[in-house]
């Protein structure tokens, strides 16, 4: 009998989801279920380091159970549970931040980036930055490491934590023994960066996002923002250029694919004609999931059932582990 691996992955709950999230998260997180044992979880902790906002919390999480479920993330199948809801996670964090170095946390691309943007401003190099995203890498390691995850399905932008969380984990196998499952990451080649609609990578920090379930009107209006060039229908266009062609090729067959980049190089081809085509092409792979996104959401108390359901399982999982570590470490 063949062992499946164990895959874990989580989103942070601080904005809707959007096709980035889907195409480059939690599709290639769905399609893991069929042959990974999966464990998939709502990092609001991890949103700490930006939300203040009690309500818009508490929105966000059931926002983004919604979108999972409504995605087709089975919870019969499917560990599904909210991080805040492991203790276990957060006692794994302290200890494991005792074995990690400084420098390695100074490396980590969330911090540099916030320390450059300061430096960009004529700001002191720390204004503003909390201790929750300078320890961010270590509660994803304490994440990942408390369910003994054998892949972890990121984005290119986060290869980086899977690497610290290895760094990590291999760190104290060292001092204790072998304790810790050494992760990998798992990145899909073909869905690096997804472009928002102004070129930039799709990031709610940008605000260049295409929602995913939200209503038709919305979704419209969102491509319709999609940024071009001012070429006219009939010259030439460049499709390796541009954001457009690049945001549909992750949703057209590969035949539509071919035949628009051949309309593209030979001229006939109107922007305005394809962000049309490119809307109804998405809107017809949402329609079954808004659905079903808009009834969760009308139903809130079915969504906490299934996340205290998952928490349950999740903690027979991390409380063991965690007696091992306690073991390991001596203090118990």
């Amino acid at each position: 009998m063949t062992v499946r691996k164990i895959a874990l992955t989580g989103i942070k709950s601080s904005g809707s989801p959007h096709i980035g999230n889907y195409l480059g998260a939690i599709k290639p997180a769905l399609e893991l279920t069929k042959d990974h044992e999966a464990r998939y979880f709502i990092a609001d902790h991890h949103a700490l380091t930006t939300v203040r906002d009690k309500k818009l919390m508490k929105e966000q999480i059931y926002d983004l159970a919604a979108t999972w479920l409504a995605a087709g993330l089975n919870p019969d199948e499917v560990i599904f549970y909210r991080q805040s809801d492991i203790p276990e996670v957060f006692e794994l964090t302290w200890i494991l931040s005792c074995l990690t170095p400084k420098g390695l946390l100074n490396r980590a691309h969330s911090y540099k980036d916030s320390v450059d943007k300061n430096a960009e401003r004529g700001k002191d190099a720390d204004e503003g930055i909390n201790c929750g995203l300078y320890y961010y890498p270590i509660l994803m390691a304490a994440d990942i490491l408390a369910f003994n995850t054998n892949v972890v399905p990121v984005g290119q932008d986060q290869k980086q934590h899977i690497e610290i969380t290895r760094d990590i984990a291999q760190a104290f196998n060292l001092a204790y023994g072998d304790t810790l499952t050494i992760p990998e990451a798992l990145i899909r080649e073909e869905v690096k960066t997804i472009p928002g609609n102004d070129g930039r990578k799709m990031s709610k920090s940008y605000n260049n996002v295409i929602p995913l379930y939200a209503p038709r009107k919305t979704l419209q209006k969102s491509i319709s923002q999609i940024v071009t060039d001012s070429k006219g229908v009939d010259e030439p266009k460049d499709p390796d250029n541009c954001n457009l062609f690049t945001i549909y090729s992750h949703f057209a067959t590969p035949k539509e694919v071919e035949d628009k980049r051949e309309k593209y190089l030979a001229g006939g081809l109107g922007y305005g004609d394809l962000k049309k085509e490119l809307f109804e092409l998405i809107d017809s792979i949402v329609t079954d999931g808004r659905e079903q996104y808009d009834a969760y959401m009308a139903n809130r108390e079915r969504i906490d059932w299934i996340l205290e359901e998952g928490a349950e399982k999740a903690r027979s999982i991390a409380g063991p582990l965690l007696q091992k570590v306690r073991h390991a470490v001596g203090v118990q």
